[in-house]
């Protein structure tokens, strides 16, 4: 299974891969470009997940219930369920009075892959292909805002941009621009005092909760350089090397770490933040996660919990890093109204969110992180020789490069600006910039938006 494919006629043969290291399972990962790193089971050179093709052809594997990012074996997931490492963590978390199964989701069925985003694409005819390319263009004449940049360098981050920062944080001059643009431009739209810490008056500083916070760095900034003391990080994955210790180290800071999909939050539920007046960041919330974390924070479903003595208007204002709309889901998306308008419905969407990656890959070859097995199939057809290629995909290789791109950025500019005419709708002053140039990020879209009251 470790050995690699012969090369098709007129093909170079591709580098030859590094020996197994001692004691690792002998699967390649092709996305990682790496060996696992699992250890092996005794009888054999694989792990338990990665069996040889001759035990495994003839048996399927099937998502874990409890934590999708795993797999196993069909007629073992009865059993595995029970035992799941992930089960414990899954039952204190559905015992959170935060947690509501669903409440940011926009229902309906599973979500739709990338393949299958493609697939529905190639199935055009070539008279359907070029009348979607033109409503998209169209669309994006008549309805997508002109974003303005606003490369925001505030003086309150100047020892961050100087690199003058804790060094037990990472420091990547990459990732500090793009986080100094978001809180500068913040500091510009009137979410946080001008001058940082020292101007901030601590009874009037608002807490802060970071979606899809990672590590915590963004908030790390905030407060370092705003004098921010009440901090909430959602994130539904486990990382190492987070800003925590550093931030519970600062004097007068208050740490909640939230381990939960947004999609289930509910942050009425969030007791230590019951009547506090808050902002909510993200920086690169990827595809769906955008248009969850603005539901989770302005959701309609809220209204009901206004008996129980909870306030529905603490939301103070938002910076949102939009990203990865490949992943987006119609499902999900917040302003379905503003696309139907405009004559987009769900397959449309997604063939539009299929698009919207050109913006950053002309060629489309890319693999997608999350559909590892469909990106796998999808750049070994991307490989074929010329001759093979046929219909749309052949009409998509004739496209040039910049118009391909041209394109993608159009349908990422049509999703964010339904999601900005979205906050708008709902009693928020808006607006969506590009806060770094193109060479930092190609995924350069804020959304930031106050409350008027």
């Amino acid at each position: 299974m470790d050995r690699p494919a012969p090369p098709a006629n007129g093909e170079s043969a591709p580098p030859p891969r590094p020996a197994p290291p001692p004691g690792r399972c002998h699967f390649w990962l092709p996305n990682k470009r790496r060996y696992c790193a699992n250890s092996p089971l005794s009888s054999t050179q694989y792990c338990g997940n990665h069996p040889p093709e001759s035990s495994s052809a003839s048996r399927r594997r099937v998502p874990c219930p409890v934590d999708p990012s795993h797999t196993v074996f069909e007629e073992n997931l009865e059993a595995h369920v029970g035992k799941c490492p992930f089960r414990k963590h899954a039952d204190a978390l559905a015992a959170q009075p935060y947690y509501s199964k669903g409440i940011n989701s926009g229902g309906g069925e599973a979500d739709v892959t990338s393949a299958a985003k493609r697939a529905s694409v190639h199935k055009l005819s070539e008279e359907e292909f070029w009348g979607l390319v033109a409503k998209i263009r169209s669309a994006h004449a008549a309805a997508a805002v002109q974003m303005r940049e606003s490369h925001v360098a505030p003086d309150a981050c100047d020892k961050w941009m100087r690199g003058q920062v804790d060094r037990t944080v990472p420091y990547q001059e990459k990732h500090v621009v793009q986080q100094v643009s978001i809180v500068g431009n913040m500091e510009v739209f009137g979410l946080l005092p001008r001058g940082g810490a020292e101007d901030a008056a601590a009874e009037n500083a608002p807490a802060v909760v970071e979606f899809g916070a990672g590590r915590g760095y963004l908030t790390q900034m905030l407060a370092d350089c705003y004098g921010i003391r009440n901090i909430f990080l959602v994130e539904r994955r486990s990382y190492k090397l987070k800003a925590d210790r550093s931030l519970r180290q600062n004097e007068g800071v208050t740490l909640e770490r939230l381990r939960i999909d947004i999609e289930d939050l509910n942050l009425h539920g969030v007791q230590t933040l019951s009547g506090v007046q808050y902002l909510a960041i993200g920086k690169h919330l990827c595809g769906p996660a955008t248009d969850m974390t603005i539901m989770c924070c302005l959701h309609e479903q809220c209204d009901h919990k206004k008996e129980k003595g909870h306030d529905n208007h603490r939301l103070r204002g938002l910076a949102l890093a939009t990203c990865c709309h490949h992943l987006c889901q119609w499902k999900h998306y917040a302003n379905k109204a503003f696309l139907l308008g405009l004559g987009i419905a769900e397959e449309e969407f997604h063939a539009m969110t299929w698009f919207s990656s050109w913006a950053v890959d002309g060629d489309h070859n890319s693999q997608d992180s999350l559909d590892a097995e469909d990106s796998s199939s999808e750049s070994r057809e991307a490989k074929k020789p010329d001759r093979e290629i046929i219909g749309i995909e052949r009409i998509i290789r004739c496209i040039p490069g910049d118009e391909r791109s041209a394109l993608g950025f159009m349908c990422k500019d049509i999703i964010d600006t339904g999601r900005l005419l979205w906050l708008r709708s709902k009693g928020l002053d808006a607006d969506l910039v590009s806060y770094v140039s193109s060479d930092i990020s190609p995924e350069n879209h804020l959304l930031v938006a106050k409350c008027r009251s």
